[in-house]
């Protein structure tokens, strides 16, 4: 089991780090719902720690432990195997046994800290490490659900929808990948038409396919006709996600996926997928310990496949029902998992992967706000670099929602807000105010008020502050009533950036000769 479900057209210049995006950014950002877009975060608060030293020394040596005792599994690939016996592993069969701290050290010598991921339009590249972090969308579900259409199989025209709402969500920095899973496309051909999608539909940052290694062969190809060949060879344009498959083993759809993206010096998150007590201990700090050395295994691999490859340590840990084996999400086990894992990421040297808004309800709902919140807040604080499963998921990642990709898009605004820390210029000192209105008056029609009232505090895109007696002149509508009015909005104002024609029609060609090259198949 794993998570993976199955501008002018090209680059013409660098971007490094996110700036402040100017007065109709901030204004905007503010506002909540307006579709100018933001820059990924650049945090201006510290993150929270909880491990100490001792506890995080602890969890690093019994990770080695973990791979040099019992080690890793490499299933239905010779060749990952002859790379590790020639990196000096152990192996026996399909099993990996590493000298404590090789895999430490692979990584520490050859992986960057951070880097920048490129998207076709430069203004909406994102760094991912550092103290960036960046929010992508939902990724897997084969479901999708919205209030008129109820829960049904996502299609290729569901999965454009979301693309198109990445693109127009003020707060999501990034296209992400398999948005919903197309079931109406053939399984060996979807591949093409999401990345296509991603690519004409969007100009922001993208993840790769990772179901078979020529459908990542299939990827980095189209990148190479957006970006060019030689650009693509020096840069990051695309980042995918690599799930190990817990306990302790690596299939070869995976790995191939692996060797593809980083031979092609294309970004890995290396993912342990736990459902902690049937895939990983039921205690946070074996699911730590767990997920560490599986991460090392993968990230280590990948540089020995090209060193300096970009890679990220991901985390994706719940826990689960001990009466029914469900998963669950918005517990506390795993948002500690998630505070000790980003920590150890940074100790590490590499970027940080898990969170996002995740939860188990069937609906828009309660349960789905305060699970995902317990899982956002802490993805928020912990510093997490990359944030995937930032927008839409519900019924534990079976479903994309449409209503839900709104509201979840609702408060990431208000996480960048609050990621974006004190303003300490004299503006948000306001020592001005409080010396122009003094003792026993107030500040509402005061000079600093009326120059900041545009931007003075995040307006809620989906929530309700009126009266109810206004509000139920308006209709009476709960939040996700106002969440699907908002998403039909997007959609409705929704344009295209510009793609060079002949760009375009090249990834068309590209699409069809792949396509003719085989037949369908649906499994």
């Amino acid at each position: 089991m794993n998570e993976t479900a199955g501008g002018d057209g090209g680059h013409r210049g660098r971007r490094g780090r996110g700036e402040a995006g100017g007065a109709d950014a901030r204004r905007a950002l503010r506002r909540g719902g307006k579709t100018a877009k933001n820059s990924f975060i650049t945090r201006r608060i510290p993150p929270y720690r909880i491990l100490s030293e001792e506890g995080l020394a602890l969890i690093e040596a019994n990770a080695d432990t973990v791979l040099e005792e019992t080690g890793i599994e490499f299933r239905d690939d010779p060749e990952a195997l002859g790379i590790w016996k020639a990196a000096g592993a152990d192996v026996t069969g399909e099993r990996v046994r590493f000298p404590r701290g090789l895999c430490r050290d692979i990584v520490t010598k050859n992986a960057p800290a951070s880097f920048v991921q490129h998207a076709r339009n430069p203004a909406r590249s994102v760094t991912v490490g550092g103290d960036a972090t960046v929010f992508a969308p939902v990724y897997g579900p084969p479901f999708v659900s919205d209030l008129e259409g109820g829960r049904r199989y996502a299609t290729l025209e569901d999965f454009c929808n979301f693309v198109k709402l990445a693109y127009m969500a003020p707060a999501l920095h990034h296209s992400g990948g398999t948005v919903c899973e197309p079931v109406d496309v053939p399984v060996n051909k979807r591949h093409l038409d999401m990345v296509y999608s991603h690519l004409r539909y969007s100009d922001l940052p993208f993840m790769g396919s990772v179901t078979a290694p020529e459908r990542a062969e299939d990827t980095v190809e189209m990148a190479k006709i957006v970006f060019g060949a030689d650009f693509v060879e020096n840069n990051t344009v695309v980042i995918s996600l690599i799930n190990a498959n817990s306990p302790m083993t690596y299939d070869d759809t995976m790995l191939g996926a692996l060797k593809v993206y980083a031979r092609a010096n294309q970004a890995c998150i290396v993912t342990p997928f736990i459902l902690s007590g049937a895939m990983a201990p039921v205690t946070p700090a074996g699911v730590m310990t767990q997920t560490l050395a599986e991460a090392l295994a993968g990230l280590a691999f990948a540089q020995l496949v090209r060193p300096g490859a970009p890679v990220v340590l991901g985390s994706f840990a719940s826990s689960i029902s001990m009466q029914s084996g469900a998963p669950t999400f918005g517990t506390p086990e795993p948002a500690l998992v998630l505070y000790g894992m980003a920590e150890l990421a940074r100790r590490l040297g590499v970027p940080f992967r898990s969170g996002g808004s995740l939860c188990g309800a069937k609906l828009p709902d309660a349960q789905a706000a305060h699970e995902s919140s317990q899982t956002l807040v802490p993805t928020v604080s912990a510093g997490t670099n990359f944030v995937l499963h930032a927008a839409g998921w519900l019924e534990g990642g079976l479903v994309s929602s449409y209503e839900k990709f709104a509201i979840d898009a609702d408060q990431l605004g208000m996480m960048q807000v609050f990621a974006g820390g004190y303003d300490l210029s004299e503006n948000g000192q306001a020592m001005d105010a409080i010396r122009e209105v003094g003792p026993g008056s107030h500040f509402l029609g005061c000079a600093h008020t009326q120059a900041n009232f545009e931007t003075a505090f995040y307006r809620s895109a989906v929530a309700d502050n009126n009266s109810f007696e206004q509000w139920q002149a308006e209709g009476g509508l709960d939040t996700a009533r106002r969440a699907n009015a908002l998403w039909k909005k997007w959609l409705a104002d929704y344009e295209p950036p510009a793609l060079d024609p002949s760009v375009d029609e090249a990834l068309q060609a590209f699409v069809r000769q792949r396509k003719e090259s085989m037949p369908d198949a649906f499994s």
